[in-house]
């Protein structure tokens, strides 16, 4: 599992954004300054980091610089409201490789992630999966059936390979929901419901697999 290390002082955003980031199958420690940061890092190397820039004790910059000093390797994504030219090259010349403008959707966190860590053998590991007689790519969003691909949104795809890793579990709809749309106000439970059908059509070519409705809890998917 990819480890990240997750900087943000805020602590509700903290919270969202971590387990977001956990319900799309990473494994997050939380921090909630530079300081206590750059402690967990030397404790246990992450694969990536992702650092608010504005953070009491220690800010995001410093931190980077400190972190460089060991390792020059370890991905570093700044998450900052502060995206003036100067701010950016900054932050790319203490050794940052991405930034992210506040606010933002965690889809596009973890895309960017993905990209920055797409030759890591952890990534490559968990890259495809097998779900009956169809191949899923979970970092290419593709489905493939007997040679046949389709290209998934990134939702779809995710929320299929969260079914698949869960198999034979129910998943509860508000943890999809929190997941996957926690930014998305005009979501509902009927525009999941949509999803599931879309996903179950996509993987109609094999009757072992079924993603069965737990009326008032959620899903489960199943593979005879």
């Amino acid at each position: 599992m990819i480890e990240i290390l997750y900087v943000e002082d805020e602590p509700s955003l903290g919270m969202i954004v971590a387990d977001s980031l956990e319900a799309n199958g990473f494994h997050v420690t939380h921090c909630s300054n530079g300081h206590e940061a750059l402690e967990a890092f030397t404790a246990a190397r992450p694969d990536i980091l992702v650092v608010d820039v504005m953070m009491p004790v220690m800010d995001g910059f410093t931190l980077a610089t400190k972190i460089r000093e060991s390792d020059t390797q370890v991905p570093i994504i700044f998450l900052t409201a502060k995206v003036q030219t100067e701010d950016v090259v900054r932050g790319f010349r203490l050794g940052g490789d991405d930034y992210v403008k506040k606010p933002f959707k965690i889809e596009e966190l973890v895309v960017r992630i993905e990209s920055l860590l797409k030759n890591s053998p952890k990534m490559l590991f968990g890259q495809k999966l097998m779900i009956g007689d169809y191949s899923l790519d979970s970092l290419k969003h593709q489905l493939t059936y007997q040679g046949e691909v389709l290209k998934l949104s990134f939702r779809e795809s995710e929320l299929l390979r969260k079914l698949y890793e869960q198999k034979d579990k129910v998943i509860p709809r508000e943890d999809i929901m929190r997941a996957y749309w926690s930014h998305d106000k005009y979501f509902t439970g009927r525009s999941l419901d949509v999803f599931i059908s879309r996903i179950r059509k996509y993987l109609s070519q094999d009757d072992r697999i079924k993603i069965i409705n737990v009326r008032g809890v959620g899903y489960m998917l199943t593979v005879d």
